[in-house]
């Protein structure tokens, strides 16, 4: 699909000229800056009127939605926009209190009225109403427009968390100015030529979208270079449009964004769109990234199936959140597969994982358990030592999960046995680990070493060892750092095998510390003091350490994996 979007750098005042209106959508979230943000913006503003000062500040992206290049709706931006225009209000209720003081009190009132035309918006002279150039959302709007827009007394009382937030940004940005000029007569001209300078300083990068599908395309793609847009308030317009379109009552409305809540308290900004798409591709037909939002416009169209839809996804964020989670309170006997899991990094189980959970945890808690099990074991050999295809991989758990949602699977054994699909059998497996490596130089790939060699000691000695012990460590036989006594392995072959499976052992901490870089001649004699039956065996079977033995041991260790991450179907 074409992307249709416009891109542009725009200051401040070309973004409110030219009769120009922006709105910020019902449901969007709420204003949310505070102190900290209000002062990271004061200083940067501040710094370009120093005398050494930039001459103009980068604001960020601003996603805009339009379909007439008049009215635009603030898909991201609405902080930094909603902060700017407060601020400016500050500075005309300090030119409203200049000319009640009776400083140059015509020419103030005369700039006051210049500003807020210009930046804000108009006063109707016979109505007193404001006509905005900005719309907050549901739950700002009124107050904006009523209080801040007119500089009228701010109420304290009965207003929600989000006013008072703007009510103190007001206030905040008020005390700063007058801070800065004092009540005299230039203070007028001063604050005028500031605000009138500022707009000119402060630039964005406006992307302007013609529908929401082109502002999801827009997110991903920042998103991918790094800049953190929210996905999530993208769905939130649409799903509730949909609901207010067709005049819910209040209540419902409420009730929803409390469930919206829910799921972004549990969730946060960052985890919402993955979940977004596992708890979809859960029940439904397996959705690319970059097709989600398309597919699930397709698919929901109407209140009812919005209000479903919200519903559904305050029941799965919980579970999801649990799922990530091996320390959540309501797991037993799942929590060493989660934290294999975790460990692995792996993504592709959750949409399969969420189904049985909702299908087998309360009237099945060991098979859910034998679940997790296999797919622990399955995505040790896929992901961890074959590292196969994902696409393949999630195409087979998406097909299960749809057949566990729609009740085709009724038992966690026919789970199991569909598994076995994409499960790579010992040969692939054995040879795929044989080759392995895995530098532990990597946070991650160190803890999947450490765990790989204690479920080999434990499977060979029967013995109860706390993996997690700091008086154990990971022993690399050729060194990272190969010094005196290593001359055979040249700087090529050492980068080869140094982080092959084959070449790292379990050792305890001190008796490490103590080897350093020695000789392998040195090392054989610690090894055969170890408490570990694993390390023990390469004195026992390798009275020189090369290449070939590399190879040797590590194919042994390929034979015990086998045996251990084993699914019997």
């Amino acid at each position: 699909m074409a992307m249709n979007f416009n891109t542009a750098n725009q200051t401040f005042r070309q973004l409110l000229g030219n009769g120009l209106n922006y709105r910020v959508p019902a449901f969007q979230r709420d204003y949310s800056w505070g102190e900290e943000e209000w002062d990271d913006l004061w200083r940067d503003i501040w710094g370009l009127f120093e005398t050494d000062g930039e001459e103009a500040h980068y604001m960020g992206y601003l996603v805009l939605q339009s379909s007439d290049s008049k009215r635009f709706d603030i898909i991201d931006g609405q902080q930094r926009i909603t902060t700017l225009s407060v601020m400016i209000l500050s500075a005309l209720k300090y030119l409203d209190e200049l000319a009640n003081s009776g400083f140059d009190a015509k020419d103030n009132l005369k700039r006051k009225d210049q500003l807020q035309s210009g930046y804000i918006g108009y006063l109707d002279p016979v109505s007193l109403v404001s006509q905005s150039k900005l719309e907050l959302n549901r739950n700002n709007n009124k107050f904006y427009q009523e209080y801040l827009t007119t500089l009228d007394n701010i109420p304290e009382r009965n207003i929600n968390a989000s006013e008072r937030l703007l009510r103190k940004a007001f206030f905040w940005f008020l005390e700063r100015i007058k801070r800065n000029y004092s009540l005299a007569e230039e203070s007028g001209k001063k604050i005028t030529i500031f605000i009138d300078s500022l707009v000119d300083k402060l630039f964005f990068t406006v992307i302007t979208v013609t529908d929401e599908l082109n502002a999801f395309k827009v997110f991903e793609t920042l998103n991918a270079r790094g800049v953190k847009l929210s996905a999530s308030d993208l769905l939130k317009n649409y799903l509730f449009s949909l609901i207010n379109d067709e005049k819910a009552p209040e209540r419902e409305l409420q009730s929803l964004e409390n469930r919206w809540e829910r799921i972004s308290k549990n969730l946060g900004d960052d985890s919402f769109q993955e979940f977004l798409r596992i708890f979809w591709n859960s029940q439904n037909k397996l959705v690319r990234k970059g097709d989600l939002f398309k597919t699930i416009k397709k698919s929901i169209k109407d209140r009812g199936g919005a209000s479903k839809l919200l519903r559904d996804l305050d029941n799965g964020a919980p579970i999801y959140a649990a799922l990530r989670d091996p320390t959540d309170r309501v797991w037993r006997d799942e929590k060493g597969a989660l934290k294999r899991l975790k460990m692995f990094r792996v993504q592709q189980p959750f949409a399969l994982l969420i189904a049985c959970y909702v299908k087998f945890y309360e009237k099945d808690r060991n098979g859910f358990v034998d679940i997790l099990e296999a797919v622990s074991i399955l995505s040790f050999r896929y992901n961890i030592i074959c590292s196969l295809p994902p696409y393949e991989q999630e195409s087979l758990y998406n097909e299960i999960a749809r057949k566990v949602s729609d009740g085709t699977y009724k038992k966690a054994v026919e789970i199991r046995r569909a598994l076995k699909d994409i499960y790579p059998d010992d040969k692939v497996f054995e040879a795929a680990f044989s080759r392995k490596t895995l530098k532990t130089s990597d946070g991650r790939n160190k803890k999947v070493v450490r765990y790989i060699l204690f479920e080999i000691e434990r499977d060979k000695t029967n013995r109860d060892l706390d993996e997690e012990s700091d008086a154990y460590s990971l022993e690399h036989i050729l060194p990272e750092n190969p010094a005196k006594g290593w001359e055979h392995i040249d700087d090529s072959l050492a980068n080869r095998l140094t982080y092959r499976l084959g070449n790292i052992a379990l050792l305890e901490t001190a008796k490490n510390r103590d080897l350093g870089n020695a000789d392998y001649a040195a090392k054989l004699k610690t090894y055969q003091t170890s408490e570990f039956q694993t390390t023990k065996a390469i004195a026992e079977h390798y009275k020189e350490w090369n290449e070939d033995k590399v190879e040797a041991r590590q194919t042994r260790l390929a034979k015990a994996a086998a045996h251990i991450w084993k699914i019997d179907f």
